[in-house]
């Protein structure tokens, strides 16, 4: 069901490769080490792929992979329990997952590539790129004037126009349909219709009014959508293009893409149980065997847990990987810095959560406490809908990602991890 490529989300030519340049280490498989000696104690380590097995076998998911890096190298990589509940094909690593948001980190790497080449200012307005913002309106909504009656929507001009920084750190006033309430985000709900390209969506969000002034509240939102239009026209090609060339293909990310249309790579393609495929608000899994025209920079891209390592080692590793550079390091604490300050609010869906501000395209830690999850001040994190979720820890030298497909359990298996991790994490 093509609608919902990025309404998924709730809950993404410069460094191409010379055709016969060597492939550099980045290209290959990060190095296993010891666990001990990466400061961890293994026996707590398996308590991790034991639990994982006995709930897989308990049916309460299908299979996950996990990989724990630290210190530039893998402390733990397993696969356990199914790949396909309905085949029962075996969990592996190299199985392959709609990673949803988790595509936004991705994206707005790659938009930062731009800024560090001088294309543009994370000040500068969208409607330098998509002039059709330009003329966009902010939605809003007042009380009916008698009991009974219904509320009036009132457009009103945007107080400032809407940024760069804004795409990136869902402040623009762009929203989901999905989930909330009101006649705002009420209109939200056909903008996937037709699997339209990336530049139709965005015209289709700029006819659109928004749900807050820009730059005043946190709403997750079909921003990171808009920032892969604003890639496009930027790079002159199409999102994947684009990103491939920037990221994927030096990174030797190789099973990462918007759609799994190889037929050798199909079968690898991780699946949730039957009565686990809603993502709320009436999304359902997508199936990304199946090519469509949308390559939604919110949340479309599928890959490997192997693959989302290699981009989560080149942060880790301060924008660097393999002799190649892709961010600068100051760039790099920029973005994963809070950008919320005191002058944006929390919406009502504060995904980030306690403790967390939001940077440029992941929550960002404010404070060693605060949160339920434990952690460090610095560390930052995004999650997919599907069930997949990153974390990386750089006080630690350490970063996890863990795949999944279950809607469901997505919540409950974050917070393990995070339990589970820093348990095991003893020296």
């Amino acid at each position: 069901m093509r609608l919902c490529r990025s309404r998924l989300a709730v809950l993404a030519g410069i460094t191409v490769l010379a055709l016969h340049a060597p492939l550099s280490r980045a290209a290959e498989p990060l190095p296993q080490a010891d666990a001990a000696t990466l400061g961890f104690a293994p026996d707590r380590l398996a308590r991790i792929g034991a639990r994982l097995k006995a709930d897989s076998e308990a049916g309460t998911i299908p299979g996950a992979v996990v990989l724990i890096a630290r210190q530039g190298k893998i402390a733990y990589f397993e696969a356990v329990g199914l790949r396909d509940p309905q085949t029962k094909a075996a969990m592996t690593r190299d199985s392959i997952f709609r990673i949803y948001s988790m595509t936004k980190p991705i994206v707005t790497a790659a938009a930062m590539m731009q800024v560090e080449e001088g294309r543009y200012h994370i000040g500068d307005p969208v409607a330098r790129f998509i002039p059709s913002f330009g003329k966009v309106q902010v939605g809003v909504e007042k009380p009916a004037a008698e009991a009974g009656g219904k509320p009036t929507l009132e457009l009103v001009p945007p107080k400032r126009a809407m940024s760069i920084q804004d795409l990136m750190r869902h402040t623009s006033g762009i929203t989901y349909g999905f989930f909330g309430v009101g006649a705002v985000k009420a209109m939200y709900g056909d903008v996937l219709k037709s699997d339209p390209d990336n530049a139709e969506f965005a015209e289709r969000i700029a006819a659109l009014p928004l749900a807050y002034q820009p730059g005043t509240v946190w709403d997750y939102s079909h921003s990171t959508d808009i920032l892969g239009r604003v890639i496009e026209v930027v790079d002159k090609k199409s999102l994947y293009t684009a990103l491939n060339d920037r990221l994927l293909k030096p990174l030797g990310m190789k099973d990462t893409a918007f759609y799994v249309t190889d037929k050798a790579r199909q079968d690898r393609v991780a699946e949730p149980f039957a009565n686990d495929r809603s993502l709320g608000g009436g999304v359902e899994f997508f199936d990304p065997r199946q090519q469509g025209r949308y390559e939604s920079g919110g949340g479309g891209l599928t890959g490997t847990a192997m693959d989302y390592a290699k981009f989560l080692q080149m942060l880790l590793d301060n924008g660097a990987q393999g002799g190649k550079r892709y961010l600068s390091p100051r760039i790099l604490a920029y973005m994963t810095s809070d950008h919320m300050g005191t002058g944006v609010v929390p919406g009502p869906y504060f995904l980030p959560g306690p403790g967390y501000g939001f940077g440029l395209g992941f929550g960002v830690r404010l404070a060693n406490g605060i949160s339920a999850d434990p952690g460090s001040a610095g560390d930052y994190y995004w999650g997919g809908a599907g069930g997949t979720y990153f974390w990386v820890d750089p006080k630690e030298k350490m970063f996890v990602v863990f795949m999944m497909q279950s809607p469901k359990q997505r919540l409950t298996y974050r917070a393990l991890m995070r339990d589970m991790v820093y348990a095991a994490l003893v020296k």
